[in-house]
C-alpha cells in the first residue's frame, strides 16, 4: 500500500494543476469527468485496483511464489515507466520503489528457501505434506 501511496502522490503532484487544454490532450478527461485530480488507484489500463487482484491460497510455498511474481511485474512495471519517463524527480521516486521491489524479491525468495528446506525433500513438487496426513 505504501508503493500506492507514493506512486498516488506522484501522480497528483504532476497533474493537480493541469487546465482543461492540457487534460484533455494528455488524455485524461475521462478520467477526470469521474475523479477530477484526485488519485484513485487504477491500473494503466484503466482498470480499478481492488484487494481482488491479490492471490492467496494459504498454501505457504504457493503465496510466496506468488509474491515472488508480484514483486517482479511491480519491478517490470517501474522498469517501464522509467523508459517513458524524462523528469528527473519522476525518475528518482521510481527508481527507489524499484530497489524496494528488488530487496523484497530478494527477501521472499529467501523465505521460500527456508519453507522448502523444512519439508519433505523427496516431495519434488514441494507441496506442503502436512496437508496430505
Amino acid at each position: 500500500m505504501g508503493h500506492l501511496e507514493m506512486v498516488g502522490t506522484l501522480v497528483h503532484q504532476l497533474t493537480r494543476d493541469l487546465d482543461e487544454e492540457q487534460i484533455r490532450t494528455a488524455g485524461f478527461d475521462t478520467y477526470f469527468v469521474d475523479h477530477t485530480t484526485g488519485v484513485y488507484p487504477q491500473f494503466a489500463s484503466g482498470y480499478p485496483w481492488s484487494a481482488s487482484t491479490m492471490q492467496v491460497t494459504g498454501d505457504l510455498i504457493a503465496d510466496l511464489t506468488e509474491d515472488l511474481a508480484a514483486e517482479q511485474k511491480a519491478r517490470l512495471t517501474y522498469d517501464n515507466i522509467l523508459r517513458l519517463s524524462d523528469d528527473p524527480d519522476v525518475n528518482d521516486v521510481i527508481k527507489f520503489l524499484r530497489a524496494r521491489e528488488v530487496v523484497h524479491f530478494q527477501r521472499f525468495g529467501e523465505g521460500l528457501r527456508l519453507a522448502k528446506d523444512r519439508m519433505n525433500e523427496k516431495n519434488v513438487y514441494y507441496m506442503n505434506p502436512s496437508f496430505d496426513k
